[in-house]
């Protein structure tokens, strides 16, 4: 019984391991499939900050052409929001 359980232990590490070697993805080709000019340009540095000031910039707008005033917060909103748009611009000065 104990070599039945062992056997199909085994059995089941090699089919895990025939499976993972099997479903890995190949690795990516040096040049990432990219032209050899676009493949050595540097990444765009911190695209979460600018996809943040475009978030940003499209709240302030909806804020801005809104039918409400968002229980009287809509004014403080924008100010903030202008604020944090005119920070994230700072930080990405700095980067430069």
């Amino acid at each position: 019984m104990v070599h039945r359980i062992l056997g199909l232990l085994a059995l089941l590490a090699v089919v895990c391991a025939l499976t993972f070697v099997a479903s890995a993805p190949a690795a990516p080709p040096a040049h990432n499939g990219l032209p050899a000019a676009t493949a050595t340009a540097s990444p765009e540095p911190h695209p979460e900050i600018r996809e943040a000031i475009a978030a940003l910039k499209r709240a302030k707008e909806h804020m801005e052409h809104a039918a409400h005033d968002f229980g009287g917060h809509r004014v403080e909103a924008i100010k903030a929001t202008d604020e944090a748009i005119r920070q994230l611009d700072i930080c990405l000065k700095y980067y430069k």
